[in-house]
């Protein structure tokens, strides 16, 4: 029996993103590295992963930079498995969530899983899917040009180049790479 990921129609999708050295004082790249590397032990299959880019902080505060990628994945997990098992990745090495949009050491968001589409309070159960604002980023959009170059959105079925093309100004995303 095919797993639910490789039966999804498009990819799986999942964003890293971190902007605080790792418990071990590893730099932020180093620390999305590490999380790209501890997947398989979770049932996820990195299948490619984009170029590292730095951004800024998408709320007006003061903190450093993103880096941030994004990597399609496989995975026989469903969505809320997935989901939980990015968020124990994000434990072990060392995400605290102390107010929403503090810096953080790492954060690993599902984007998108194949085309299912789920809205907050909609009756079902797990992550909102796609992620509700991915369509806004130039970290998320950017790099999913490099893993992802033909994906539309799945709730909209705008083209990946449009989305990029719509983003609103003033958002800073370059390639480190």
């Amino acid at each position: 029996m095919e797993s639910p990921a490789r039966k999804a129609t498009g990819a799986v999708l999942v964003g890293l993103g971190a902007n605080l050295p790792g418990a071990t004082g590893a730099a932020p790249v180093e620390t999305c590295a590490r999380a790209l590397e501890a997947m398989p032990a979770f049932g996820i299959e990195v299948v490619a992963r984009s170029r590292w880019f730095s951004s800024s902080a998408v709320a007006e505060t003061v903190q450093p930079d993103f880096v941030n990628g994004v990597a399609r994945v496989a995975t026989d997990l469903p969505p809320e498995g997935l989901l939980a098992a990015l968020h124990r990745i994000e434990d072990l090495l060392g995400r605290r969530r102390p107010y929403p949009g503090a810096p953080r050491v790492i954060d690993l968001d599902l984007l998108a899983y194949g085309a299912e589409q789920r809205g907050p309070g909609g009756g079902a159960a797990g992550p909102v899917l796609p992620h509700p604002r991915l369509h806004e980023r130039a970290f998320v959009l950017l790099p999913l040009t490099d893993v992802a170059p033909g994906w539309r959105h799945p709730a909209t079925g705008s083209p990946l180049a449009a989305l990029v093309a719509a983003l609103p100004p003033g958002q800073r995303c370059a390639p480190l790479e």
